[in-house]
């Protein structure tokens, strides 16, 4: 084997132990934890309840919003154990000044999760913010990506890209539910225009 053949395949290893280091902290050791706007709106997956204090004191988060709901049959990819949800409620229940919301979500919200969401971030008071769901990259992604187009002013496009590093081939790419969703969600904004 030639040398340049050796450092390419000692450069990809080190770029695969790379991501896969980053995915392992990410998901494992960070619970997916990412800013959305400083100081304002964060989303997670869950955090263990003896570790949750920790991220509240460091970002100063006044509200969580926990996009669960227990009695889901996924028990692979959403095992929504409502013991697990009474164990972050009591957890942050003695973090003083910080709000618990439960709005249970499907991963294409429905009209009335949008509601129960734009009065909780409606309320100045409610902020920072922090929107989990069970692994911070489906409901909490997409609730994040609804906050930046209501809040923000970002554009549906701009939303969609910005939850993914790669939209193509995961759940927000064309033609897949939360993709569509998110293409053709109308603002309160835009809604209240065309009135």
């Amino acid at each position: 084997m030639k040398k340049s053949t050796k450092r390419i395949g000692l450069v990809v290893l080190v770029l695969i132990i790379v991501f896969v280091g980053k995915y392992v902290y990410d998901m494992n050791i960070n619970h997916n934890f990412e800013t959305i706007t400083e100081g304002k709106v964060y989303k997670s997956g869950v955090i263990p309840p003896n570790e949750i204090e920790s991220y509240v004191k460091k970002h100063k988060i006044k509200s969580i919003v926990d996009l669960r709901f227990p009695g889901t049959a996924d028990l692979v990819n959403n095992p929504e154990i409502p013991q697990e949800l009474i164990a972050e409620k009591e957890a942050i229940a003695k973090i003083k000044g910080v709000n618990y919301f439960n709005n249970g979500s499907d991963q294409v919200p429905k009209p009335e999760n949008l509601k129960t969401f734009f009065k909780i971030m409606d309320n100045p008071a409610n902020y920072p913010v922090l929107i989990h769901c069970y692994h911070g990259v489906g409901r909490a992604e997409m609730y994040s990506a609804i906050y930046r187009i209501e809040y923000e002013n970002w554009t549906n496009e701009q939303a969609r890209q910005g939850v993914r590093t790669l939209v193509k081939y995961s759940s927000f790419d064309d033609g897949k539910p939360k993709g569509e969703f998110l293409k053709a969600y109308k603002s309160r904004k835009q809604v209240a225009a065309e009135q």
